[in-house]
């Protein structure tokens, strides 16, 4: 994409890149227009999720390599992050409801062409273009929302439906994806079509547009973010399989940081930033930023790990694993709207706060796993508590990370807390993919001579012997993970304590101080 300069005479004393369009208001129906946004937010956030339980079908099918599988979840996690910064600000400038739309749309054709995918190079292609339509969309959304209700009761009630959507979209992924899976893999990818279509012709009748801010594209910024993410994301898991001193780890690790301070230094000096560094200065949202951030490392690993713990160790199917997951959906939707209601009374460091230090308490439950667990003694109560854990920290986090950015920033502003989820997200999973992996290859070892002498003395059980082996450095693996986990969110929950001085008062009324008498 080019970059596209939209010219006008600013008014005496303001930068050209702050002026704006009048805004055309259409809302006809708020709920019906909170009804769309939200479909298309759990659409982009669910699909992260939904086609990790279909990955050995497509494996299969499509013949992809164990080295090459991982790249069906990874080309889509760092598009869409990568991006998103980029499609918030193309939101600002040639308005979001028609980013919004074309999102939506591109992520149902691509979604299409992965369904009909007869090999890898289509499907990573696919994949791909998913992670572009998400990255339009999904910044879009949320500054949708800021610009169609008003700030207060209404606005607080429509973050509380989007973060639940966000925060559940995972968990639904899952439980779809076994469904789904149980016809075929490519209705994993099919069942996007329609929805991506309808939101999009509906969102032209209920969604006003908003006003069009004039600067340009920061095309520069967007390419260096994203080949340094994808950069630092693959030196992480290379650590896992070739270790940390290997000359290919530390040049991909090394050239990824080089090339985020590259980006880094273009914001820095950009007049049309993807990132504005006003942005991030305001104490409250960098506060939130960085939070969002622990919060999506540790949450996306939970995902990963629990749900292979639940099927390769318990021996759950695939369907079976999904509804497992579902008890998360419901415990993060009830502490969303209960987030919701006390956030006009109670300022939002304490409810955040909180909910870390709850969520770090159920991450902490799953360390305790072992190989003969059940699911409603060892997983069950520690599902509910770090889905309400989780609940209690999206909503006060989400108002906070938008709050009192001015109307030109709202649609980057917005990206910026997506892609700081996406990226913690990818990174943490990276990083503590390697973490996991090197605990089991150390459980491995201490393991084998005792496996060595049993399947010597009883032949006739080294298979199962094997198996067991197997089972039990998995657990340990996964379990140590888990505990970085907890520890992470224990760290959100002091940071949010800490450092997020902002009051519900001013919450209320858009981010600006509210002086009494």
């Amino acid at each position: 994409m080019s970059e596209d300069v939209i010219k006008a005479d600013p008014p005496e004393g303001r930068p050209v890149d702050s002026v704006a369009e009048p805004a055309t208001h259409g809302h006809r129906n708020l709920g019906i227009a909170l009804a769309l946004i939200s479909m298309a937010q759990l659409m982009v956030v669910l699909d992260g999720t939904i086609v990790n339980i279909a990955l050995p079908h497509i494996q299969k099918d499509l013949g992809f390599t164990n080295g090459s599988l991982p790249w069906v979840v990874n080309a889509y996690a760092l598009a869409f992050g990568g991006l998103l910064l980029l499609g918030g600000r193309i939101g600002d400038i040639l308005g979001r409801r028609k980013v919004f739309m074309f999102g939506v749309v591109l992520f149902g054709v691509a979604s299409f062409l992965g369904g009909i995918a007869q090999n890898e190079t289509l499907l990573l292609a696919s994949r791909v273009l998913q992670g572009l339509g998400a990255a339009a969309a999904s910044p879009n959304a949320l500054a949708l929302i800021t610009t169609t209700f008003p700030a207060g009761k209404e606005r607080n009630r429509a973050m509380a439906v989007y973060a639940a959507m966000s925060g559940a979209g995972a968990a639904v992924g899952l439980i779809l994806g076994g469904l789904l899976t149980e016809a075929s893999w490519r209705w994993t990818f099919f069942i996007n079509t329609p929805i991506g279509l309808i939101v999009a012709v509906l969102a032209i009748r209920y969604l006003g547009e908003s006003a069009r801010q004039h600067g340009k594209f920061d095309l520069p910024g967007a390419i260096t973010g994203t080949i340094g993410l994808t950069s630092l994301v693959y030196g992480l898991t290379h650590a896992g399989s070739k270790g940390w001193g290997n000359s290919a780890t530390l040049a991909f690790i090394i050239g990824g940081v080089a090339l985020i301070g590259v980006f880094l230094l273009i914001e820095a000096r950009s007049r049309h930033a993807l990132m504005p560094f006003r942005i991030l200065a305001n104490r409250t949202r960098g506060i939130s930023f960085f939070v969002m951030l622990i919060v999506g490392a540790a949450l996306f690993s939970m995902f990963y790990f629990l749900g292979i713990f639940i099927q390769n160790v318990l021996g759950y199917s695939a369907l079976k694993t999904g509804f497992a997951f579902l008890p998360f959906s419901f415990g993060i939707v009830v502490a969303a709207q209960l987030a919701s209601t006390l956030i006009a009374r109670m300022d939002p460091r304490w409810i955040s706060g909180a909910g870390a230090a709850i969520a770090a308490g159920g991450m902490f439950g799953f360390t305790q796993l072992e190989v003969g667990s059940s699911y409603a003694a060892h997983l069950l109560p520690y599902i509910l508590l770090l889905s309400f854990g989780m609940g209690l920290i999206f909503v006060p986090l989400t108002l906070t990370a938008v709050s009192g950015v001015a109307d030109e920033d709202s649609g980057v502003g917005s990206a910026v807390l997506n892609t700081v989820q996406q990226i913690g997200g990818a990174v943490g999973l990276a990083l503590l993919g390697t973490v996991s992996t090197n605990a089991i290859k150390d459980k491995f070892t201490e393991l084998a001579p005792g496996l060595a002498k049993a399947s010597q003395a009883a032949p006739d059980q080294a298979g199962v012997l094997a198996k067991q082996a197997e089972a039990v450095a998995t657990t340990h693996g996964f379990t140590t993970a888990f505990m970085v986990s907890a520890i992470m969110f224990v760290g959100a929950a002091l940071f949010t304590l800490v450092g997020l001085s902002v009051k519900h008062q001013d919450l209320a009324n858009d981010g600006k101080p509210v002086h009494v008498g």
